[in-house]
Order: structure tokens, then C-alpha cells, then sequence
């Protein structure tokens, strides 16, 4: 009953959540998730791209746009699929 219930609140999980993956989730796709969850955050906040900005000697606003181009494809086009 127990295994029941922890893999409906699972799978449930991972529909609600594009990033927590789900069975069939390669790890490009999980990279890709984790670098774009990563500079959302460096994007929303202040502080970070503040010191990203210091650190790299450039404006704030071109530190969030190049965060944000980052967000595209920040490893690279994905890998050819076999199944296909």
C-alpha cells in the first residue's frame, strides 16, 4: 500500500515539475534542466548578478542577457537519439 502510495505522489511529482525528470529522462535533458534551473536563479537575483557583473567587469544588463542566451542551449544541441 505504501509503494502505491510513493509512486502515485512520484509520478504526480514529476508531472507537476518539468525539471525532477521522470523514467525516460536522459541526462542530457537532466543537464540542461539543472543549468537552466541555475542561471534562472542567477538571473532573479540581485546579488549574484551583481557580483557576476563585478567579477566579469561588465554592466548588469549585459550580464542578465548573457545569462539569458545562455538558457538556450547551455550544453550543447542534444545528442542523436537510437530510437529514432
Amino acid at each position: 500500500m505504501d509503494r502505491l502510495n510513493i509512486n502515485s505522489q512520484l509520478e504526480h511529482l514529476q508531472s507537476k515539475y518539468v525539471g525532477t525528470g521522470h523514467a525516460d529522462t536522459i541526462k542530457h535533458e537532466w543537464l540542461v534542466n539543472q543549468h537552466r534551473d541555475t542561471n534562472a536563479a542567477f538571473v532573479g537575483h540581485q546579488s549574484m548578478l551583481s557580483y557576476f557583473a563585478v567579477a566579469e567587469n561588465e554592466s548588469l544588463a549585459r550580464v542578465k542577457f548573457n545569462l539569458i542566451q545562455k538558457m538556450v542551449q547551455p550544453c550543447g544541441p542534444p545528442p542523436e537519439r537510437e530510437d529514432q
